[in-house]
C-alpha cells in the first residue's frame, strides 16, 4: 500500500497555467480556422453557379445558331433547371426581357421562331413566371439559401446584370452593337451577405466570359 501511495505522489500533472495556455491556443486556432472554413464552404458553392451559367450559355448559342438572336425565354430554348430547385443555392437568368430590334425579330420568326402576339416575345403558350417573355420563363429561383434568405421568384432584383443586351439588326447603319447577352446567377451562400447588393453574383456573356461581380462571402 505504501508503495502505491508513493507512486501516486511521484506522478506529475499539468499546472493551471499550462492548462490556461492550452485553452488559449485552442481558442486562437478556432478563431482563425472557423471563418476560413466558412469561406471555403461558400466558395465551393460558387461552382454550382458556374455550371448553371455554362448550361445557359450552351442554350443561348444553340438558339442563336437557329435564329441569329439571343433572348430571355430560357425554357423555350431548352434550358430549365427547375427540377433540381431544391438543390440549388443560385437563381439563374435575366431580370428584364430582351430588347430585340424589330428587323432582327422578324428575321427570327421567319426562320421558325414561335412568336407571341406581343413584339419580341417567345411563344406565349408556355407556363408564365414572375419574370417572363410573355410566357417564356427568363428567371429560375433558387430553392436553398443560408440563414433565412433565399433568392425566390420575386427576388430577380438580386441579379447583377441590368439587361440581356440589345439584339440589333447588323444591316442597319444606326444599330452597330450587334448581338450580345449577359446572364446572371445569384445566391445566398453566406449568412452575413444576404442583401441584393452583397449576395453572391456571377455573370456570363456571349463570349463565355464568367465574371464574379460579388463574392457574397
Amino acid at each position: 500500500m505504501k508503495r502505491f501511495l508513493l507512486s501516486l505522489k511521484r506522478q506529475s500533472g499539468f499546472t493551471l497555467v499550462e492548462l490556461m495556455v492550452v485553452v488559449a491556443i485552442i481558442g486562437l486556432l478556432s478563431a482563425v480556422a472557423i471563418p476560413n472554413f466558412r469561406k471555403y464552404q461558400a466558395k465551393s458553392k460558387m461552382s454550382e453557379a458556374k455550371l448553371q451559367l455554362s448550361s445557359l450559355y450552351t442554350a443561348q448559342i444553340a438558339f442563336f445558331s437557329d435564329f441569329n438572336i439571343f433572348a430571355t425565354c430560357l425554357n423555350y430554348m431548352g434550358y430549365d433547371p427547375s427540377p433540381e430547385i431544391s438543390q440549388r443555392y443560385y437563381a439563374v437568368g435575366f431580370n428584364v426581357a430582351a430588347n430585340i430590334h424589330t428587323n432582327a425579330w422578324t428575321s427570327a420568326t421567319n426562320s421558325g421562331l414561335q412568336s407571341g402576339s406581343t413584339a419580341n416575345t417567345c411563344r406565349r403558350d408556355l407556363p408564365a413566371a414572375t419574370v417572363t417573355d410573355a410566357g417564356g420563363i427568363s428567371f429560375y429561383a433558387a430553392g436553398k439559401g443560408t440563414g433565412n434568405t433565399i433568392v425566390t421568384s420575386t427576388s430577380n432584383a438580386f441579379l447583377c446584370n441590368t439587361s440581356i443586351g440589345t439584339q440589333q439588326n447588323n444591316s442597319t447603319t444606326d444599330l452597330a452593337d450587334g448581338m450580345t447577352f449577359v446572364a446572371s446567377a445569384t445566391g445566398i451562400i453566406d449568412g452575413n451577405f444576404v442583401a441584393s447588393t452583397t449576395s453572391s453574383c456571377l455573370t456570363i456573356d456571349n463570349n463565355k466570359r464568367i465574371n464574379v461581380s460579388r463574392n457574397g462571402y
